[in-house]
């Protein structure tokens, strides 16, 4: 008899003892793609991203709070988890949709992308704890590392829109 490889075993006991949903929570939440021109002279693109605690490559975003637009609250957001205070908000990129489980809860959540300009100083970034890094980086990078296919559509389309502003 052919003993089972242990990660099988685990997954078995996950399907077989998981607790059923009993609830369904809606989540809506907003965030940007953040970008600018290089500094060098040379007006590339750079796209501002952080990465998670468990190292994912992403865009600043965050829940949605009583009273706010999703556009108010992508800024707020961006100012939490940057640190980056000026900056214009341009255009709505569109929505993305995603679901995640949190126990016996099943999470929908809905974040509405922003396209913003960094304005001032926008090598004063300064990351939350949370967060395992933040940078600028150039679109190709920003495009190659961005963690999630939604998100990196969206990038795409803020770089079609950054193309056509007048600079």
């Amino acid at each position: 008899m052919k003993r089972p490889k242990p990660i099988e075993g685990f997954r078995k006991f996950v399907r077989t003892h998981r607790p059923a949903i009993s609830e369904v929570v809606r989540e809506p939440t907003a965030g940007g793609v953040i970008f600018r021109r290089s500094l060098d002279g040379s007006k590339r693109i750079e796209i501002l991203l952080i990465a998670d605690s468990k190292g994912r490559w992403t865009i600043p975003k965050g829940h949605i709070e009583e009273g706010e637009t999703p556009r108010q609250t992508a800024e707020r957001e961006i100012q939490e988890e940057t640190g980056l205070i000026k900056m214009k908000s341009l255009d709505w990129l569109g929505k993305i949709n995603f679901r995640y489980r949190r126990a016996d809860i099943l999470v929908l959540m809905t974040t509405e992308i922003f396209l913003v300009r960094a304005l001032g100083d926008t090598n004063k970034i300064t990351p939350q704890d949370w967060m395992t890094d933040i940078k600028w980086l150039s679109a190709n990078d920003a495009l190659e590392k961005i963690e999630y296919e939604d998100i990196g559509k969206l990038i795409l389309l803020a770089l079609k829109k950054i193309k056509m502003l007048q600079d």
